[in-house]
């Protein structure tokens, strides 16, 4: 479950630092800024801190900055008057409804970052190194496949069998292939000590006519790491990868929706799977699937949330990041304010359609939960 809490605390924390961008673009700029809050509701707990009173709301479901005038129907007291995010230049309303979005890109390059020096990717290339155990011999499941009765476990490093060292995967596959049938020894190393296990190895087909042993393990791969300034590059190229997919991802989940809903009340899982959004609940539970491919997978997902986040966040619908520089945007072209007012049908049934896609979400993470 370690994946599911950092997923889960992440997203959280994810919250917190796309509040902060708003906080700090905002107090730079010299607006004022009057509350930063985590979650929405009936207030829990707070503080003031000079002129920002800071705490948590019941329902933790977001969070909110707020910043004198950017509401359209806030009045501004005299002594702000010239605090107010409605009297700044373009550039710094840009750089304030914008900060949020750069920060989950940030947080992004950072957790791949962290992925390329610290826990390395998987090359393809295999080693002699058990990432898996295969349970049985067949799907029937009657028989146990000769790894799992000599007890191997993920983790082992196989360095001989039958007296012949195996350094790579191939020499490996080699010994096994041309022993069907046959009883071995299994020398591994586990947890600093080598291990001598005994194992009787299956006989399937060859597909030339013949048969060829086998044991029911799959390879761990080479795990590369990148040095302190070859990470940056490719730390950048992750994100814009992860913008790539991101971006691809979200069209096909609004352009898909009828599709969605067609295929849940049909129980097309297949569809579902292709087509579905995440919850928390449903992020959560991928994360604690990726523990079993390394912590590197969990970072991988965090990161990718982050970006997927960063780029809703600036579709160009008001009340999104996106839709404050939209508005920004057309005064300074335009040359006069907007009236934001006018606006707010369209805010509602942003908020409203939100709402019911993270109930649908939740629905099918409960119902219909995805896996792996």
């Amino acid at each position: 479950m370690t994946g599911a809490f950092i997923v889960v605390g992440g997203m959280i924390a994810m919250v917190m630092v796309h509040e902060a961008g708003h906080f700090f673009a905002a107090k730079a700029v010299d607006m004022k800024v009057t509350e930063f809050f985590f979650g929405f509701g009936p207030k829990l707990w707070s503080t003031t801190r000079g002129e920002t009173e800071y705490g948590v709301k019941a329902f933790p479901v977001g969070g909110y900055v707020r910043i004198v005038g950017m509401n359209p129907y806030e009045e501004v007291a005299p002594e702000d008057m010239g605090r107010t995010y409605r009297e700044k230049p373009f550039w710094a309303k840009s750089v304030v409804v914008l900060a949020g979005v750069v920060s989950h890109l940030v947080v992004a390059f950072v957790l791949y970052y962290l992925v390329f020096t610290v826990f390395g990717v998987e090359t393809g290339e295999p080693t002699t190194e058990v990432a898996a155990v295969a349970a049985t011999v067949d799907e029937d499941g009657a028989i146990p496949s000769p790894a799992a009765a000599a007890g191997l476990q993920a983790g082992d490093v196989i360095v001989a069998m039958d007296g012949i060292p195996t350094p790579d995967w191939d020499s490996l596959v080699a010994v096994i292939e041309a022993r069907p049938g046959e009883a071995v020894t299994v020398v591994v190393e586990r947890g600093g000590e080598q291990v001598e296990l005994s194992a009787t190895l299956a006989m399937r087909e060859d597909g030339e006519g013949g048969m060829q042993g086998w044991l029911g393990v799959s390879p761990a791969s080479v795990i590369d790491k990148s040095g302190p300034l070859v990470a940056f590059g490719d730390s950048a190229g992750a994100v814009v990868e992860a913008v790539d997919m991101s971006a691809r991802g979200m069209w096909q989940l609004f352009s898909n929706l009828g599709n969605l809903v067609t295929a849940t009340v049909q129980g097309d899982q297949d569809q579902i799977d292709a087509n579905r959004p995440l919850s928390v609940v449903g992020l959560g539970r991928l994360g604690a699937q990726t523990e079993r491919f390394g912590m590197g997978y969990t970072l991988e997902l965090l990161a990718l949330i982050n970006v997927f986040v960063a780029l809703f966040n600036v579709l160009p619908v008001y009340p999104l990041d996106g839709g404050h520089f939209a508005v920004a945007l057309y005064e300074k072209v335009r040359g006069r304010e907007p009236d934001v007012r006018k606006l707010a049908p369209v805010a509602a049934a942003v908020v409203v359609f939100m709402i019911l896609l993270g109930v649908f979400a939740v629905y099918l993470d409960i119902a219909r939960p995805f896996n792996l």
